[in-house]
């Protein structure tokens, strides 16, 4: 039913990246029955299950234990960390069958150490898409570079370490516009977008006329069992129930549910919340 679930794991980072805005939400990470029952609710309808939403997923005390409950229900699993500990975990995500895809939003180090050499970052990262491939190749990573209209960020010094370490060349034309991914090497690809706005009740209202993917091909779920339309309600402002008191199938069948998903196909933004959203305009035609 769903492209992507995203099944927060814990809100919890052990950064605190300018882009990515402190949430309202208290501190929570799932226990292990908990992800268990969300993820045997959740597997059923999604194609792949992200573990976040907010938050590090390899923050979790117990990520490991996640990933071996996620073997039981062989979901097709999708990994977006900032990368400082990929070291810790290298070994249980490369030899997951589960994991398809890693991303690492590699702005997140200069955003938070911008006069700290950024090469012993970058190197277990480097070294994990070397073991990843070597082990299983059908892996994919992505090296997320979502600056593109910040001038502040300079992501020469990436290009030329990116370079050296397996022997390729970036073209370095981006227009984000057009194609945000670039294949550097096998099946890791560069990834380029500029920042986007939270939605936010503090936002000037932008009408009701628009369309969003969230509902349509994907929900999310907070680490409280909170579930939501969208992946960047990360407040929970359009709180559709919780998965803790009610089924999944329930929720996503619920009238205010399915009014949101008919308004996006129609091009009406039901919730107000969602008019107050600036992240619309790119899926204007």
């Amino acid at each position: 039913m769903f492209k992507r679930v995203y099944l927060e794991i814990s809100n919890i980072c052990n950064l605190q990246c300018s882009f990515c805005p402190v949430g309202k939400k208290d501190e929570k990470s799932m226990d292990l029955a908990e992800f268990e029952d969300s993820l045997k609710q959740v597997a059923p309808f999604a194609e792949i299950v992200c573990l976040h939403l907010m938050g590090e997923p390899l923050a979790h005390p117990k990520f490991a234990q996640i990933l071996e409950i996620c073997e039981k229900y062989n979901p097709q699993i999708e990994l977006t960390t900032n990368g400082l500990w990929i070291n810790k975990y290298k070994d249980n995500i490369v030899n997951s069958k589960c994991v398809k895809q890693v991303n690492f939003s590699l702005q997140a180090f200069k955003d938070n150490f911008p006069d700290h050499d950024i090469t012993p970052y970058l190197i277990p990262i480097f070294e994990f898409v070397k073991s990843g491939h070597k082990v299983k190749p059908a892996l994919y990573t992505n090296f997320r570079l979502w600056n593109q209209e910040n001038s502040d960020f300079d992501n020469e010094e990436i290009f030329v370490k990116i370079e050296k370490y397996f022997d390729v060349e970036i073209n370095r034309n981006i227009a984000v516009e057009a194609i945000k991914s670039k294949n550097v090497w096998n099946r890791l690809y560069l990834h380029f977008d500029s920042r986007f706005e939270w939605p936010s009740f503090d936002l000037p209202h932008k009408g009701t006329q628009g369309r969003c993917n969230g509902a349509l091909n994907h929900i999310g779920i907070h680490a409280d069992g909170t579930v939501v339309p969208c992946c960047l309600d990360k407040n929970a402002e359009i709180n559709l129930g919780n998965i803790k008191a009610q089924p999944l199938t329930e929720i996503i069948n619920s009238a205010r549910f399915i009014t949101m998903r008919t308004g996006f196909s129609n091009n009406v933004l039901v919730e107000k919340f969602c008019q107050h959203c600036s992240f619309i305009n790119r899926f204007k035609k």
